[in-house]
């Protein structure tokens, strides 16, 4: 069918061609998450496909580059190689052999709404221009949200300014389709040059630009995986970048396809970089950092990770099931409706979550609180009351934990208190130190269990793996559970591996299963033990630059080097 054809149908439906960015999710802007969200069909490069997927809605297709292992074509070196993937089905991905522009136009068909995502911006895609002007002729409809192009955002991530107070020049050049007369232009000028290239085409670019009249000893910085946390980025001149690559054994790879962006120019700030790379020098940039919680709880302690960073690995070591015997859970419950207790204790969120799913299997809903009181543990536990409709009436004012629950805990008052019974569900684990606080507080307690623990899965071999082998750089254990239960179904982490405990029971325990603790939080706050672990970064990085080391993760360790683990 010829794009003519095509729009001679009831319905043309609408494309936006959206802005993916560097490679920072977060570099996303407002209006294309909106449109990624009300999506029908996904249209991007297999290179931004994991930025936008997640802003779309569930069982949205999918079409994506997917290059054959015998071709795989450098970005903006060929025409997009694209596979149907359809969201709804279990079929595996077909092959499409038409044209991009046609491709984006038939997945409009129907009235549906499609997003055709590119890296860096729209409007310095070719193809997308292509595709924009095939969809103008075909007479669909279409709109433009645009994002921020690589040649910007990456040297904004690489610390290196493209424009100085006295307002410098800059060029913008593709050295994969630069012509001579290209060249030219930005060799007679003195401002500053931002290269789009390849890593195995970086010297070759540099050799085109004093070719063309610029000097051997211009700065030059040449970053690859930009606005990512696998970005790197050297420092060096246009006739000194080839050694620089050769020493720092990057070129030649087997990745040398892989895009980078190099900025060349006096005014660039090449020289301040140290000073001006914010990103790179993060305390945990780069880290693999192991988190043995379910997702649910590990998402808040990923995201600080994140802020940092780090790359957060999330596999969780516990599993959470019905209690045995539910008539319990349900005697408590119902306790709840007909005025049994005065206040009812959470202690984790998957006691929030046991009430909630025993409320919605009544019928109930939050207004089943009304008249009771209701505490929480900590800030993660109140965020799910909240969820649920439930503001809570007491949250620790200091340490989250049991024993900070109970500092604030009002002793029972007969004037004040018509009813002296707490409601206390929680896991078929836990301590008796609340239990045992509420009773010396004058309160009787109903301690129920409302769900059990159980060890998780293991991990995928490949995680396995990565954890015995030192592929991580370090594993944050937020309770003695985790301990036992990450050795248990995954087996015990690599030597080099920094070992990040929340509190001294559980850096006990870890000890106790020959892990090295290296790192302690200050408080048992989850928030806590990410930021010691921040802080023990930053003093690592700190004296590795003192010293005129290279900085290095843990995992980067020297062939045969081993750490002596601790004695006592």
């Amino acid at each position: 069918m010829s794009p003519t054809a095509l729009s001679a149908g009831p319905e043309h439906g609408h494309v936006t061609f959206l802005g993916a960015g560097p490679g920072d999710p977060g570099l996303l802007t407002l209006r294309a998450v909106e449109a990624l969200a009300s999506a029908d069909v996904l249209v991007a490069e297999h290179e931004v496909l994991d930025v936008v997927r997640q802003h779309a809605r569930q069982g949205v297709s999918e079409v994506h580059t997917d290059p054959g292992p015998s071709q795989d074509p450098a970005p903006g070196t060929g025409a997009p190689q694209l596979t149907v993937v359809d969201g709804t089905s279990t079929t595996a991905a077909v092959p499409a052999v038409r044209d991009a522009a046609h491709l984006v136009m038939e997945a409009a068909r129907g009235g549906r709404r499609v997003v055709r995502a590119v890296s860096g911006d729209p409007g310095l895609d070719t193809y997308a221009a292509e595709e924009m002007l095939a969809c103008a002729a075909a007479g669909v409809p279409f709109e433009v949200v645009p994002g921020i192009a690589s040649a910007v955002g990456v040297p904004a991530y690489a610390g290196v300014p493209l424009r100085d107070a006295q307002g410098a020049d800059v060029r913008f050049v593709d050295a994969r389709t630069a012509s001579d007369r290209c060249w030219t232009e930005v060799g007679a000028s003195d401002g500053t040059v931002v290269v789009s290239t390849t890593l195995d085409s970086v010297a070759a670019a540099a050799g085109e630009l004093v070719s063309a009249g610029r000097k051997p000893d211009t700065p030059m910085t040449v970053t690859v995986a930009g606005t990512t946390t696998r970005q790197r980025t050297w420092t060096a001149t246009l006739g000194t970048i080839a050694q620089t690559l050769k020493h720092a054994k990057v070129l030649p790879s087997p990745e040398g396809g892989r895009p980078v962006i190099a900025v060349v120019g006096e005014r660039s700030a090449a020289a301040q970089r140290d000073q001006l790379a914010w990103f790179e020098s993060k305390p945990l940039f780069g880290w693999k950092v192991l988190v043995p919680r379910t997702k649910e709880q590990a998402a808040s302690l990923s995201d600080q990770l994140r802020s940092y960073g780090a790359v957060p690995h999330e596999v969780p070591t516990i599993a959470v099931e019905p209690p045995r015997t539910p008539q319990q859970m349900e005697r408590a419950v119902k306790g709840l409706v007909t005025g049994r207790y005065e206040w009812i204790a959470f202690t984790s969120v998957n006691a929030v979550k046991a009430v909630r799913e025993k409320f919605e299997e009544y019928g109930l809903d939050a207004r089943a609180f009304a008249g009771i009181k209701v505490a929480a543990v900590g800030e993660q536990t109140a965020n799910a009351l909240i969820a649920f409709g439930v503001k809570p009436d007491l949250v620790p004012s200091g340490e989250q934990s049991a024993a900070g629950l109970l500092e604030d805990w009002p002793p029972y008052d007969p004037v004040f208190d018509p009813i002296d019974r707490v409601f206390l569900p929680r896991a078929d684990i836990a301590t008796e130190t609340l239990v045992a606080g509420l009773i010396e507080l004058g309160w009787e307690v109903d301690d129920v269990t409302a769900y059990r623990t159980v060890r998780a899965s293991p991990p995928p071999a490949e995680t396995r793996e990565a954890i015995k082998g030192g592929g991580f750089d370090a594993v944050l254990f937020t309770s003695s559970s985790t301990v036992r239960n990450l050795v248990g179904i995954a087996g015990k982490p690599h030597n080099v591996t920094v070992i990040a405990c929340i509190g001294p029971a559980t850096a006990k325990t870890a000890e106790e299963h020959g892990l090295r603790v290296d790192v302690m939080a200050p408080e048992p706050s989850v928030h806590k033990l990410a930021e010691a672990l921040a802080d023990f970064g930053a003093k690592r990085r700190m004296a590795a630059v003192e010293a005129g080391d290279p900085v290095t993760r843990p995992s980067e360790r020297r062939p045969g080097a081993r750490r002596r683990r601790s004695t006592t």
